[in-house]
């Protein structure tokens, strides 16, 4: 995938929330993975959570996340399932003004060719709400390593060519002027 070397970085600000009924942040491989590569990549990581997967946590995270104009983008990872318990697709529908449909079509191309038919299993989802960028990943280290390695860390880079989400930050609220 093309960078462009003569255009700038662009640093943005991620939060990152882990949404599991057992983990604490000692605990917590993957959004301390994800946080890693987050900065590793030049980006300003805004705040690390954890919340159990409730719809009702999971929205206000999000809620606070899209208020706040600190937070360029929330990734979350975890509760993507389709298990009882599994309840994070259903807080981004309440909150999303747009889905980014290709997000999860491409996680899942991506997952199919390291997992297989299990890729099936997730609902990850991406999309925007109040000029924020929005992305659910599954809870595996894996799925972190594939969604930032494989899509984000391009995605969310200024400098990646054809297109990439950073040059359309500015524009994402054009409907309320």
């Amino acid at each position: 995938m093309p960078i462009d070397e003569s255009r700038p970085f662009l640093p943005v600000s991620i939060a990152v929330l882990t949404v599991s009924d057992t983990r604490d942040l000692a605990s917590d491989r993957s959004g301390a993975l994800l946080a890693e590569r987050i900065e590793g990549a030049g980006h300003r990581l805004h705040s690390r959570r954890i919340v159990r997967d409730e719809t009702a946590a999971i929205e206000a995270v999000l809620r606070g996340w899209i208020a706040d104009p600190e937070v360029d983008v929330g990734i979350t990872t975890g509760g993507t399932g389709i298990t009882g318990r599994d309840v994070t697709p259903e807080a981004f529908d309440r909150v999303l003004e747009k889905r980014i449909e290709g997000f999860g079509e491409l996680f899942r191309m991506l997952s199919y060719q390291k997992i297989g038919t299990s890729t099936m299993q997730s609902r990850a989802i991406g999309g925007v709400a109040g000029g924020t960028y929005l992305f659910a990943l599954p809870g595996s280290s894996g799925a972190v390593k594939d969604g930032w390695d494989d899509i984000l860390r391009f995605q969310l880079d200024a400098r990646h060519r054809p297109c990439n989400l950073v040059e359309l930050m500015p524009r994402l609220q054009e409907h309320l002027r």
